[in-house]
C-alpha cells in the first residue's frame, strides 16, 4: 500500500490527481499540503501549510507535487531527501540544471522520481509506437504536432501560468513539454534544438507562442508548434515515414490512422489514473515506470535549447 501527500490542491489536482490516488486500490490519500487547509475537508484527510511538518506526521510513503513549476525542485528534492517517492507535475523543473539536481537526489535517496507526462500511457501512443517498430511507415523521417487554444490568464486561480518567475514560460512550458516529452517517447535521444517565441496577441509577461525544431539521433526531425491566440482549436500530431504517414489527430482522441489500417484506442476515463497506476506499480511491484527522471530531463534539455 503506498500512502499518498498530495502538495497543491487546484483544477488538475481536484478533477484528476486526488480522484486517480483514491481509485487506485493500492494507495491512500494520507493528506494534503496547502495554503487553505478547508479544500482538505472535502477529502476526509489532515491538511497542512508546511511541507516539512507534513513529511514528518503525515506517514506518508510518497508524494504528489502539484504546485507552479517553480516549486517542483525544491519540494521533489525535499521529499526526496525524507525518503518519499516522488511524482512531479510536468514540465519537470524550471530549467536543465534543476532537472538534474532532482534526478541527482532521487538517486542518493534510493527513492523513485516520476513526472507526469500522462500521454505516454495512452493506449494509441503505444500503439504506434509498436507500430513504427513494425515498418508500419517504413522509416520515420518526420513528426508534427500543435497544441492551439485562446489562453490569457489574466486572473483567476490558474493566473500563475503566465508569471515568468513562478511558470518558467507560457505554452512553450504548459502544453509545449507534453507533445515535446512524446516525441522523445517515440523518437529517442535529441541531438539538436533550435527555437522561436514571441508575444504577438496576447497581453501576458511571456510568450504566446513558439515554435521548435528538433534533430533526433536518429534522423527524425519534429516541429512543436503551440500557441495561445488561436480561437480554432487544434490538436494535432502526424508521424511521416518513407512509405506512409500515421495521423493520431486530435492527440487526445482515440483514432489512428495509417497505411492499411485505422484503429479506436480511447484513453482512459481519467487521463491521470493509468500514470498514477504505473507509478504505484514501479514502487510496489518493480514494473518499468513509463516517466521517469531520466526522460523528463530530456525535455527540459529541449525546452531549455529551444529559449
Amino acid at each position: 500500500m503506498l500512502h499518498w501527500l498530495v502538495i497543491g490542491v487546484g483544477d488538475i489536482t481536484t478533477k484528476r490527481v486526488i480522484p486517480a490516488i483514491l481509485a487506485e486500490p493500492r494507495s491512500r490519500l494520507a493528506g494534503i499540503v496547502t495554503r487553505t487547509p478547508a479544500k482538505a475537508d472535502a477529502y476526509g484527510v489532515r491538511a497542512w501549510t508546511d511541507l516539512t511538518r507534513a513529511l514528518a506526521e503525515s506517514g506518508c510513503d510518497a508524494v504528489y507535487v502539484a504546485t507552479p513549476n517553480c516549486l517542483h525542485a525544491p519540494q521533489s528534492i525535499e521529499s526526496l531527501r525524507a525518503g518519499k517517492h516522488v511524482l512531479c507535475e510536468k514540465p519537470m523543473a524550471l530549467n536543465f540544471a534543476e532537472a538534474c539536481s532532482m534526478q541527482q537526489a532521487a538517486a542518493q535517496s534510493g527513492r523513485t522520481l516520476g513526472v507526469a507526462y500522462y500521454r505516454r500511457c495512452y493506449p494509441k501512443v503505444n500503439r504506434a509506437k509498436e507500430l513504427i517498430a513494425e515498418g508500419a511507415i517504413g522509416r520515420p523521417v518526420f513528426a508534427m504536432a500543435t497544441a492551439h487554444s485562446w489562453s490569457d490568464f489574466a486572473d483567476g486561480e490558474r493566473a500563475w501560468l503566465a508569471n515568468p518567475a513562478m511558470a518558467g514560460g507560457g505554452p512553450l512550458y504548459d502544453v509545449g513539454s507534453h507533445r515535446i516529452d512524446l516525441m522523445n517517447y517515440l523518437f529517442g535521444a535529441p541531438a539538436r534544438v533550435t527555437g522561436q517565441r514571441s508575444t504577438t496577441v496576447q497581453r501576458v509577461p511571456v510568450e504566446d507562442n513558439a515554435t521548435v525544431l528538433i534533430e533526433y539521433e536518429n534522423g527524425v526531425r519534429a516541429m512543436v508548434d503551440v500557441r495561445w491566440h488561436s480561437r480554432v482549436t487544434r490538436d494535432e500530431f502526424l508521424i511521416r515515414g518513407t512509405d506512409g504517414e500515421m495521423e493520431l489527430s486530435p492527440l487526445n482522441g482515440p483514432s489512428i490512422d495509417y497505411p492499411g489500417g485505422r484503429e479506436e484506442l480511447s484513453p482512459h476515463s481519467n487521463l491521470h489514473f493509468p500514470c498514477v497506476q504505473n507509478f504505484v506499480g514501479a514502487v510496489l511491484e518493480g514494473e518499468p515506470l513509463r516517466s521517469t527522471a531520466a526522460t523528463a530531463m530530456l525535455t527540459d534539455w529541449v525546452t531549455e535549447r529551444a529559449l
